[in-house]
């Protein structure tokens, strides 16, 4: 992370992010460097429908496609980069391990991730299999993978 968050200082560019299923742990992961506030200037942990609709997701794309979607990434990533005024905006959203009541639909342990670049008007977009193991370790693959990722990116 600590070379994603100097390509950022390097390059002048800012940072945001969406997470549902990670629960903050690219923010964190982010808020680690030294200097990250220059670059990093806001984040929203969305687990709930609800809360996802308020920072900007649409209704119908979560009802069309389901929470556990590309599309509902690619809506969390523009958002968040639109919302927070920031270079690239972030957005991840997946079911890891358990049910979930409000949404019936989506595949165990597949994560879906769009970084939005506002400059060019980009999606990178991926989904990611991850393990079945603990939250801590299968929220750490996620982040490993969105650094590699903005790596190639920035």
């Amino acid at each position: 992370m600590k070379r994603v968050v100097n390509l950022l200082i390097d390059k002048k560019k800012t940072i945001s992010t969406m997470e549902s299923c990670t629960g903050g742990a690219l923010a964190n992961s982010i808020s680690n460097i030294e200097g990250c506030s220059d670059i990093f200037k806001f984040s929203a942990v969305t687990y709930s429908n609800l809360y996802k609709i308020k920072m900007g997701v649409s209704e119908d794309i979560i009802d069309k496609y389901s929470v556990y979607s590309i599309e509902v990434a690619r809506e969390m990533s523009k958002s968040i980069s639109y919302f927070a005024d920031s270079s690239y905006g972030v957005g991840i959203t997946g079911k890891l391990n358990r049910i979930d009541k409000n949404n019936l639909y989506g595949e165990d342990n597949l994560v879906f991730v769009s970084i939005y670049d506002r400059e060019s008007d980009k999606f990178y977009d991926y989904s990611l299999s991850v393990s079945s193991g603990e939250r801590c370790l299968v929220k750490e693959e996620v982040v490993l993978s969105v650094i590699e990722k903005l790596l190639e990116i920035i």
